[in-house]
């Protein structure tokens, strides 16, 4: 069957389009807080070792807990576990109107963390949900939606925080987060989320939690392709953290005039325009399936390639650089959205969140791995800044001709999976 337009998805499927709403919401205000974040860092700190903390400590906080959350999401209502995130990160983001000095970063970066471990259960209780409220035909649509949603809350969010920030303060950016939050849950309370719970989820939690969880990680382990796969988005951010969430802030609170804040939002709303296109771009000319395990990690070296132009090129003109991060990111979002895809498309329901939890877990290591080491090379060495894009962008490169060059799949015999796929 012919794949839906975007417009035809959201008109005919209103549980799809509710799910959506209720992630455009919730994640608008996840950037307004975002950007508050960074200004106080950089206001009371100064040092960007600390940024570099921040991005480490809430990507630790999504992944410590994913082998849980993976679990919870096969057992429990999916639906059920995006509301109470929502609810409770409504109340932790008003706790960040008592930071007022340098004496409480400290918890700020801790209470990021926690919050974090929360929205790391409500993204992969989404991915799983995902293909339960649609229909085969329209998943590519909605992941390619869901990920230009995702972007364009990011773009929207940065910029709009970067101004309210700098016009009203943080304060009045973390109220606004908490009434997303609010609005987010209330959405999707009257939604209806089908599920498939397998019998072996149905026991006592503490005494199966160890051996469900196991049986995620072999699911991945036993499907030489799938496990292939779950490494896509880690590949990535081996490079991506250091580069999109140290060196982009750096560059953006030094390049533009005005406010720090307003420079920082205006970077990172071109990364959301970028990882906007991306996925449509994939959806309509990246249509032959059986091609996608190599394209993820060419895709990666391709972000790389436009990183290093940005690094080459960075401080001589403002709207280059926004035009390079908006191609950069273009790749890096198109790897992200193949990528997801194919597993939600190789993976039972029942099996998913587990799945999932380990892709999120993957990707958060490498991330926060990449944004300390970018944060302790800015502080405790002479690397400039154009050095360390240029060094992290060829790295990234790298990285992407590795995996693509990687096929544990070829030392397997292609199994029915396979055919289908490739069909």
């Amino acid at each position: 069957m012919k794949e839906i337009g975007y417009l035809e998805l959201l008109k005919k499927n209103g549980r799809f389009r509710t799910f959506w709403f209720a992630a455009v919401i919730s994640m608008m205000g996840e950037w307004f807080n975002t950007i508050a974040l960074f200004t106080l860092i950089l206001k009371y700190s100064g040092s960007e070792a600390m940024l570099g903390l921040l991005f480490t400590i809430r990507m630790l906080g999504f992944a410590i807990l994913q082998p849980v959350t993976g679990l919870l999401a096969d057992r429990w209502s999916r639906k059920w576990i995006m509301v109470i995130s929502n609810f409770v990160q409504m109340g932790l983001a008003l706790c960040f109107l008592m930071v007022d000095g340098p004496e409480d970063i400290w918890w700020l970066i801790t209470l990021s963390g926690v919050m974090m471990i929360l929205h790391g259960a409500y993204m992969t209780a989404e991915r799983a949900a995902l293909p339960n409220i649609v229909e085969k035909h329209e998943l590519a649509t909605a992941n390619a939606l869901d990920a230009a949603t995702w972007s364009t809350a990011l773009a929207t969010g940065a910029f709009l925080g970067g101004l309210v920030v700098a016009e009203y303060g943080v304060n009045t950016a973390f109220v606004i987060d908490s009434i997303t939050f609010l609005v987010g849950a209330l959405i999707l309370i009257p939604l209806t989320v089908p599920q498939h719970v397998s019998k072996d989820m149905q026991g006592p939690i503490f005494s199966t939690a160890f051996s469900n969880i196991k049986a995620g990680f072999v699911r991945v382990i036993n499907e030489p392709r799938l496990k292939r796969i779950v490494f896509a988005k880690t590949t990535w951010n081996l490079a991506g953290g250091g580069l999109a969430g140290v060196f982009l802030v750096i560059a953006g609170s030094q390049m533009t005039p005005g406010e720090m804040a307003s420079g920082i939002g205006l970077f990172f709303m071109a990364r959301g325009i970028g990882t906007g296109i991306g996925p449509i771009i994939a959806r309509k000319y990246l249509v032959n399936k059986s091609r996608w395990p190599a394209l993820v990690g060419i895709l990666v070296s391709v972000s790389g390639f436009f990183y290093l132009l940005i690094g080459l090129t960075i401080f001589e003109n403002l709207y280059l650089t926004i035009f390079l991060i908006v191609l950069a990111h273009s790749a890096s979002g198109a790897n992200w959205v193949l990528s997801t895809i194919l597993t939600q498309q190789w993976v039972e329901d029942e099996m998913r969140g587990r799945v999932f939890s380990i892709d999120m877990l993957l990707m958060s290591i490498s991330f926060s791995t990449s944004t300390y080491v970018a944060g302790w090379l800015r502080d405790n060495s002479e690397m400039t800044l154009q050095q360390g894009m240029v060094w992290f962008s060829c790295a990234m490169i790298a990285f992407g001709i590795i995996f693509t060059l990687w096929r544990p799949d070829k030392m397997s015999r292609p199994n029915t999976l396979d055919r289908e796929v490739q069909a």
